[in-house]
């Protein structure tokens, strides 16, 4: 039998809530931080673009390879941020569509069962 922690879910999603409030900090501080300092260097480096993005504006769209990369950047990304279910909610989770799914055959066959035995009485195919 796994071991399994108490709370193990409650820990994830409060270091996700942790992590995100962080980078939207950051995210809030940087610009902030830059006019605070009133410094030439500061005030430049707002007004230029940075070289990515004049080579963005002066070609258009990335190439294939730029783009693929980004997207797949993009997913590690993500990946990084999924809360998994444990082992025991995955379990359940299993449990319940298997139950549903034989809820929901059991429900279509009467519906068919009853729909056919209408049309028997009805039109009288069988006699």
């Amino acid at each position: 039998m796994a071991k399994t922690k108490g709370g193990e879910r409650a820990r994830r999603q409060a270091r996700q809530a942790k992590r995100a409030r962080a980078e939207e900090q950051t995210r809030l501080q940087q610009p902030a931080a830059a006019q605070a300092t009133g410094s030439k260097a500061a005030k430049t480096d707002l007004a230029k673009p940075d070289k990515k993005e004049a080579k963005k504006a002066k070609g258009g769209k990335p190439g294939l390879t730029q783009r693929a990369r980004n997207y797949l950047g993009d997913v590690k990304a993500e990946m990084r941020r999924v809360v998994w279910p444990s082992r025991r909610e995955l379990r359940n989770y299993a449990i319940a569509v298997i139950c549903l799914l034989v809820v929901f055959g059991v429900v279509v066959w009467l519906v068919d069962t009853g729909v056919v035995a209408a049309l028997v009485g009805y039109v009288g195919l069988r006699g």
